[in-house]
């Protein structure tokens, strides 16, 4: 096909895929959208971002791990991507007991361990509080869908019940959310 020019609307008509030499076309000359996320250059492009959020509550006494009600899911664009999961949530430990927070994913991916948050305590039964929990998943090597959970357990059998997330509210307020975040190696 011929180049055909345009005067009235300044625009080139008949330019091949891939027809103009590197350096002619610079980012300022794209529309906002025109290039995709996956074409994007550069580590820590964000690729997609997806959340999940609910008020439901979990509570136990147990000293081994159990799963929460949070959890979310996200399909990579990309296998060696890297996932930013941050977990936001109101915690209330039990009395004179260390909560650890552990995150689990299962899906396309073989790394069921993406890491533990320790050490969050209370000397008494009265005390909660918001947590911000960020973890990052670098080996997923997948890109089928993964799930990521939130597993707690306390440390010792003093103390009552572990609240995580806590919601005394029991209204439709939000007690906890999950981001991941998909962004280039």
């Amino acid at each position: 096909m011929a180049l055909t020019f345009n005067g009235s609307n300044n625009t080139i008509a008949g330019v091949a895929v891939g027809g103009l030499p590197d350096g002619i076309v610079d980012e300022d000359m794209l529309a906002a959208t025109a290039v995709s996320p996956l074409k994007r250059k550069g580590a820590g492009t964000v690729l997609q971002v997806v959340e999940a959020t609910g008020n439901t509550a979990t509570y136990s006494t147990s000293q081994t791990y159990i799963e929460t009600v949070i959890t979310g899911s996200i399909t990579p664009l990309k296998s060696d991507s890297v996932i930013l999961v941050d977990v936001a949530a109101p915690i209330w430990p039990a009395a004179d007991e260390y909560c650890h927070i552990q995150l689990r994913s299962s899906g396309g991916n073989t790394n069921n361990d993406i890491g533990t948050w320790g050490d969050n305590y209370t000397k008494t039964s009265d005390e909660s509080f918001n947590i911000w929990l960020p973890f990052r998943h670098t080996s997923h090597s997948t890109t089928s869908a993964i799930t990521y959970k939130v597993f707690v357990r306390k440390e010792g059998a003093d103390g009552n019940n572990w609240y995580f997330p806590n919601n005394n509210t029991g209204n439709s307020t939000i007690s906890w959310t999950i981001r991941m975040t998909e962004v280039l190696a």
